[in-house]
């Protein structure tokens, strides 16, 4: 398998412009190609985009014009927008593609997975940064340097020769990135985080100051995360009251005037990712006969939230 040399993303939110201006410098512009259809593709060479108040110098390019496979194809779009994003690259995708997922939750590997098989996928969770989004303006304030470092891996008994490409790869440019005992784990502590402080920040309106303060919205969280504990055992899934002790440490020491993505999403009246997180607790809990009345009330709040926009 020949060695990483051309990258495709699909998706400028807050992480796929990170990565996009990261690979972009340690490879050059036309090994990156920012990949969209033809109308977002016209907007992002007319506005362009900003990271951390710089111009990126990004290839943007019409994804149907491009028509040699990419060696790595990186999914940084919301999850709502997965499947449309693997039609639009689904010829992009040759024999020896690398593909990965930066997605939050459990699920966008499975759907990956089924459209083009276990053997080519990354299991990947970025963790510990918090951004800020506005328009195509991009700031990122890293909670542990260095920015946007990966933990990455596949389950037990998945083949792994695009994991140690990729690592390799990794290795050439100099980016950081973990590799744990067992990614499965590590996906299903991030995605307790997510459940309680994004969807605690949205259903509250309110920015990290509030998290980390006593009261209403700071309980919720951690009655959301508690219920993730439950689901996650469940499933054979060692998760710990010392997963809801490191993600709280987390929430504490970003900076109280940032916003959780769903909060950033609520006041953009975007669509949120709560299928994603209560969605998916909720899902799973009925499976098996667990009550989760927090995730419940989160699902609720943010869904009825949402139709009013």
């Amino acid at each position: 398998m020949k060695p990483i040399q051309t990258i495709g993303i699909v998706g400028l939110g807050a992480l796929g412009t990170m990565y996009a201006d990261l690979f972009t410098q340690a490879l050059g512009r036309e090994h990156v190609l920012v990949l969209a259809d033809r109308a977002r593709t016209e907007r992002y060479r007319r506005d362009g985009m900003w990271y951390n108040g710089t111009l990126c110098d990004l290839h943007y390019a019409d994804a149907a014009e491009v028509k040699e496979p990419v060696d790595l194809l990186l999914f940084a779009v919301k999850f709502t927008g997965l499947e449309e994003a693997m039609a639009t690259c689904r010829h992009l995708v040759g024999p020896e593609t690398t593909l990965i997922s930066i997605l939050n939750g459990i699920s966008s590997e499975e759907l990956l997975i089924r459209e083009f098989g276990p053997e080519r996928v990354v299991w990947c969770v970025v963790g510990k940064v918090s951004a800020q989004k506005e328009g195509n303006r991009v700031t990122m304030f890293p909670v542990v340097p260095p920015a946007g470092e990966m933990d990455l891996g596949v389950p037990q008994g998945f083949p792994d020769q695009h994991l140690r490409r990729l690592t390799a790869f990794f290795d050439q440019i100099g980016f950081h990135y973990v590799l744990p005992e067992d990614i499965r784990v590590t996906m299903w502590s991030k995605l307790l985080c997510n459940v309680g402080c994004n969807q605690a920040a949205a259903a509250y309106a309110c920015n990290y100051s509030v998290l980390q303060s006593p009261g209403p919205a700071r309980e919720t969280m951690l009655a959301a995360m508690r219920e993730v504990l439950a689901i996650a055992r469940a499933e054979g899934i060692p998760l710990s009251e010392a997963d809801i002790t490191l993600w709280t440490a987390v929430i504490d020491g970003i900076t109280p005037t940032n916003e959780p993505s769903m909060r950033q999403d609520s006041k953009a009246h975007r669509k949120s990712e709560v299928e994603l997180f209560s969605g998916t607790v909720r899902r799973i809990a009925r499976r098996h006969g667990i009550p989760v009345p927090v995730n419940d009330w989160l699902y609720q709040t943010i869904t009825e939230m949402e139709r009013h926009y």
